[in-house]
């Protein structure tokens, strides 16, 4: 659950609101719940059928074979994984950064900014932009921080992430709390004209949405990495995975629900 919920939700609701247009923002969480059990259904069958340590570069190489197209495959997973990892721990960390900058706003001051465009020939074009401000060197310290961190014993890092994990659910809890106590169901249920009519505007808001849902659920399926450390794992792999699943969806929608009922979504 710590893997899913993380500063993830903090950051994104604003955007999931802002995909769809309005409170029906919650149709995303809801699907992205949805698609994530589907999945999570594939992996707790995989971590049951090999409960062992090294989750997908494991299941690649028995469904493909060890010794001939599975070794390339598990590689694959294992490269791609080098570029994925990072950017995902990084997008935390902005987070983080963005967050601060509330709190401090000189911390948006920017130091040096460029853009630049790069043609692709056929493919067109692409912007690059480059934008240094006191956010980027928290950013960059947080990420730092995290690494430092984790040169510990595996131990001490459960420790570390039992601590993170109830401070974010206390924070969790807080924002739930405040939400309840000031609730206001017109300004939580206030659609927009036509915000369920099914037209190409309302699919392509939806998918947005999706996409911003799936990054929040991200991490359910880690556990099925560590099959190895894991008390009878036939059972407690799928356990972990659907149970994870329903709690932080549960979260999720009231959190969501409770900021919509206070703030208003314009």
């Amino acid at each position: 659950m710590i893997d899913m919920i993380g500063v993830g939700p903090f950051i994104t609701i604003p955007l999931m609101v802002g995909a769809m247009g309005g409170p029906q923002a919650m149709l995303g969480w809801i699907l992205g719940a949805f698609f994530a059990v589907c999945d999570g259904l594939v992996w707790a069958e995989l971590g049951a059928a090999f409960p062992g340590a090294g989750g997908s570069y494991r299941y690649l190489s028995e469904i493909y074979g060890s010794k001939t197209l599975g070794r390339l495959l598990s590689f694959l997973f294992i490269w791609q994984l080098s570029f994925s990892a990072p950017l995902s721990i990084a997008s935390g960390c902005i987070g983080f950064s963005q967050y601060a900058s509330y709190y401090w706003p000189k911390l948006e001051i920017v130091f040096s900014a460029r853009q630049a465009t790069i043609a692709l020939g056929f493919l067109g074009s692409i912007e690059v932009r480059w934008l240094v401000n006191g956010a980027t060197l928290l950013g960059i310290a947080t990420c730092v921080l995290a690494v430092i961190l984790l040169y510990r014993k595996i131990t001490d890092i459960g420790w570390m992430s039992k601590v993170l994990f109830s401070v974010v659910l206390g924070t969790v809890g807080w924002i739930i709390f405040a939400g309840v106590t000031h609730f206001n169901p017109k300004l939580a249920f206030s659609f927009p004209p036509g915000a369920f009519h099914l037209s190409s505007q309302f699919f392509s808001g939806l998918g947005a949405a999706l996409l911003i849902a799936n990054y929040d659920y991200w991490g359910y399926y880690n556990v099925a990495f560590l099959g190895g450390e894991v008390r009878s794992p036939e059972k407690n792999i799928p356990r972990a995975l659907l149970l994870s699943i329903f709690f932080v969806t549960c979260l999720y929608i009231v959190m969501n629900i409770s900021i919509l009922g206070v703030i208003r979504w314009q």
